[in-house]
């Protein structure tokens, strides 16, 4: 068995540059570069799509940091400059994410567009991010699953050695979360272009479309990890998440929690994401508030008169 990959990729003096930054950095990249050849359809400047990378990486990070050190605080009450060591790993999706769309929508609504409309533009950009930057997981060796048997990760799933050698961490060979979850998102990535040619989509429904696929793939695969973050919640409600996750069973078992959880934040908040996203698609059609369909020309309100400015509203 070879050795795993280390995961710093090289040194400049005594500064480490580590593969974890590479890779959301080649990520964030590419999501732009995806954004950007969209946005050029709708006649939209390709500086604003890389000044809204600029505001949105940003609190991106800040986001995803803060969420997971408030689930994690113990860890780091008594280390706080420790919470600066993103570079470490320690990072949630969902947090990445809320601080992403808050930054998007204080920004798109200054340049005067239709939040939504912007939103659908990116959201092909945020799954091919996640599913790249998945792979930052894989060379911190973290967001891995229970242990399984060498066998099963060379023969059943006949990986690759690189990835087989990676997964062997502290004696033993453990389920690449990663990277089912990096194929889950390569998989929602072509069923958004497909739908953005759809004639029934209509503004605002692909990005909702993302979060209801996304959100069903992390809520399957967030069983399967040992390192979620978790809480006692009560019974019927860890009950309810176990049914809907029993499916699974066939074929894995479910993750280790920290003693005395029996929650996974990740799961739960799947499944409200999940809802919200349906019932507020349900809503806005129903309101009149989706009646734009996602071809339709993308325009700022500062180019038009006056009279037209409330089509830019959130809802």
């Amino acid at each position: 068995m070879g050795e795993p990959i280390h995961p710093v990729a090289f040194s400049l003096g005594p500064v480490e540059v580590r593969w974890y930054g590479i890779i959301l950095g080649t990520a964030a990249l590419i999501g732009l570069l995806l954004a950007i050849r969209e946005g050029k359809r709708f006649r939209i400047a390709p500086d604003f799509f890389m000044d809204l990378l600029l505001f949105g990486v940003p609190s991106a990070i800040i986001g995803a940091r803060i969420y997971y050190v408030a689930f994690k605080w113990e860890d780091y009450r008594d280390h706080p400059l420790d919470i600066f060591k993103i570079w470490e790993g320690g990072i949630a999706i969902y947090g990445a994410l809320i601080g992403a769309v808050i930054a998007a929508l204080f920004y798109v609504r200054k340049k005067g567009y239709n939040f939504w409309r912007i939103a659908d533009i990116c959201a092909p950009s945020l799954i091919a991010g996640q599913a790249i930057g998945r792979w930052g997981n894989f060379m911190n060796q973290e967001a891995h699953g229970g242990p399984v048997t060498e066998a099963f990760l060379r023969e059943t799933l006949r990986l690759p050695s690189f990835i087989v050698n990676q997964m062997w961490i502290n004696g033993q060979f453990y389920h690449p979360t990663f990277l089912y979850e990096s194929i889950w998102n390569v998989a929602g990535f072509f069923v958004l272009l497909w739908l953005r040619r759809r004639p029934f989509v209509r503004a605002g429904e692909l990005f909702l479309g993302y979060f209801i696929w996304y959100s069903f793939g992390r809520f399957l695969v967030e069983g399967l990890r040992t390192d979620s973050l978790a809480f006692a919640g009560p019974e019927w409600l860890a009950g309810l998440l176990n049914a809907l996750w029993s499916p699974m069973t066939w074929l894995f078992e479910p993750g280790d929690l920290p003693v005395g959880d029996n929650v996974r934040i990740s799961q739960l908040l799947a499944i409200l994401i999940i809802v919200a996203a349906i019932l507020l698609i349900w809503y806005r059609r129903r309101k009149g508030f989706a009646n734009e369909r996602y071809a339709d020309p993308i325009v700022s309100k500062f180019e038009k008169g006056p009279e037209q400015h409330d089509s830019n509203r959130f809802i």
